[in-house]
């Protein structure tokens, strides 16, 4: 199983300044495209303190220049990991462009005003199952999760203001480094990577 990717050269010359930047052309390119579902899934990967790694695939609600923003319940595996380990790996597995953009950085917990106003916008029934859910934790089985999810509707019905967890809200990744990836032919990759040098970015090749 292989395939021999043919795009157009990503050249250091043809970057924006900053990667955040570069980011934002990229993206929109990407949710242009109908072949991408979900331009914003993001595989997110931690590590344990005794350096166990581990991936799942979550969305990224926000960025800007800040860093880059998904929610969680923070005592779910990857919060727990993040709490002692306070690193994340983001990759972005855009194939149908021959595309990756992997970033990584520190982890640091959202203001809670910052939740609040997210969790404002989720659909009624995703803020029933950010209650509902103990993430990452062993349950009976699927009966008695919705059977919880039932007990939090018939308390909160729809339209009714859904409290905002305590133990649930956003994660910012502050980049260290944002790599651009573009596949070619004969695995011939460009790979162009921002990083972090006090206040400014220096872009660095890197050898497929």
């Amino acid at each position: 199983m292989r395939e021999q990717y043919r795009t157009t050269e990503l050249l250091a010359a043809d970057l924006a300044p900053e990667p955040v930047e570069q980011f934002t052309r990229w993206f929109k390119e990407t949710a242009a495209n109908p072949a991408i579902h979900e331009p914003n899934a993001m595989i997110v990967s931690t590590a344990a303190p005794d350096g166990r790694p581990s991936s799942r695939t979550v969305l990224l609600k926000h960025y800007d220049e800040a860093g880059f923003v998904f929610f969680t319940n923070y005592e779910s595996r990857k919060g727990r990991e993040l709490e002692a380990n306070p690193h994340a790996s983001l990759l972005f597995p855009w194939h149908p462009l021959a595309r990756q953009v992997i970033i990584t950085g520190l982890a640091v917990p959202t203001g809670r005003d910052e939740t609040a106003a997210y969790f404002r916008t989720r659909p009624h029934g995703s803020q029933l199952g950010a209650w509902a859910s103990p993430q990452s934790t062993v349950i009976p089985s699927r009966a008695d999760l919705l059977a919880r999810y039932d007990e939090l509707a018939a308390r909160y019905p729809d339209p009714e203001q859904v409290p905002v967890p305590p133990n649930w809200g956003g994660i910012r990744v502050i980049p260290d480094t944002v790599e651009f990836w573009q596949g070619h032919e004969n695995r011939l990759h460009d790979r162009l990577r921002y990083r972090r040098h006090a206040e400014t970015w220096h872009v660095d090749r890197l050898a497929p």
